[in-house]
């Protein structure tokens, strides 16, 4: 009797073992299938974000809150997955709640006012340079992500996000030094220089919004979902859509709102949400890696989109960019091997 007992108990034990693995196989199926839909949003945010942008300052458009406000404005759309997703919680697991906590709507709220201060930043710095040239100054954000998830969240250093870093760092050095053959018709030399330091200067916002994201959600105090993400960057967006409508009112930029600039929202937002989602599903340090690693294509874009001289200084440092992120790239490989 005994030993079927034993026999029932071990039984029972490995059906539990079984069904907790494929609940983690599942659970690491959807994760995967979350991160490459998060991808393909900031992607398709970063490619057409950017084009969009330079298009209104090309049209004569000059209001930059104004375009930095129509940049994350469009949040409320985000509210009908969260209207879809609610009927579908799980009300067995009463430990995983639905909505988000008031603390986590603090970070975000928090966050939110960096990012309006960065879309204002990035608006500044494009109205003055080529967008090959913005992205590839922007992509310098992971060199200062990498230095503030040192400092913020003890990550690592390895030879390889050295490496990374440097040449990085060697690339936009070689973007300053070619000024003049990339500066846009009306634009001075020293409009060209605010530009160029100023969008350095948002690249490195934009690695304290990465890394304040990820410490975020682990100072969430509760079981961090997808919906929560979107109710995040709900929040997040709104504060950021605060602080830009005071700009835009300080300004007065309201008086000249343009038609072809309402086509933002949806774009922006997508890569908004993107992000979100790539550091729920990775980090912050990864999230910054892939914008970067987007690069490429927004520079074929800019290229093809407003015919911009991409000359041999420009290709050098689009190739020391991508040679940093592989070398990211393969240091994380070899790291998680």
């Amino acid at each position: 009797m005994k030993n079927t007992n034993t026999l029932e108990e071990e039984g029972l034990k490995s059906e539990n073992i079984h069904n907790q693995q494929e609940n983690k196989d599942s659970v690491k199926v959807m994760k995967w299938r979350l991160l490459l839909l998060s991808c393909t949003f900031n992607l398709i945010g970063l490619t057409g974000g950017p084009l969009l942008l330079r298009l209104y300052f090309l049209h004569g458009g000059n209001r930059k809150w104004l375009s930095s406000l129509l940049q994350v404005a469009g949040f409320p759309i985000l509210i009908i997955p969260l209207i879809i997703l609610y009927p579908q919680r799980d009300p067995g697991q009463p430990s995983v709640k639905f909505f988000a906590s008031r603390k986590l709507l603090l970070y975000a709220a928090l966050i939110g006012l960096a990012q309006g201060v960065d879309r204002f930043m990035y608006c500044y710095g494009l109205s003055f340079l080529p967008v090959s040239t913005s992205s590839l100054l922007v992509a310098t954000q992971l060199v200062f992500t990498s230095f503030i998830s040192f400092i913020w969240v003890k990550q690592k250093f390895t030879p390889y996000s050295i490496n990374a870093i440097v040449v990085i760092i060697m690339g936009a050095i070689l973007l300053g030094i070619r000024r003049t053959g990339d500066r846009p018709r009306g634009v001075t030399n020293s409009q060209y220089l605010l530009g160029f330091f100023i969008s350095i200067a948002d690249a490195s916002i934009i690695g304290f919004i990465l890394v304040s994201t990820q410490v975020a959600y682990a100072k969430a105090n509760q079981a961090m979902t997808y919906p929560i993400v979107l109710q995040f960057q709900v929040c997040l967006s709104f504060f950021a859509t605060v602080c830009c409508t005071m700009g835009c009112l300080i300004n007065n930029d309201f008086s000249a709102i343009r038609r072809e600039a309402s086509e933002f929202d949806l774009v922006w937002q997508l890569m908004f949400i993107g992000r979100v989602g790539i550091i729920f599903c990775t980090s912050s340090l990864f999230a910054g890696v892939m914008s970067a690693t987007f690069l490429p294509i927004s520079q074929i874009a800019s290229v093809i989109t407003f015919h911009e001289n991409f000359a041999a200084e420009k290709g050098m440092a689009l190739a020391l960019t991508l040679w940093g992120f592989t070398s990211y790239f393969y240091g994380s490989y070899r790291k998680t091997k």
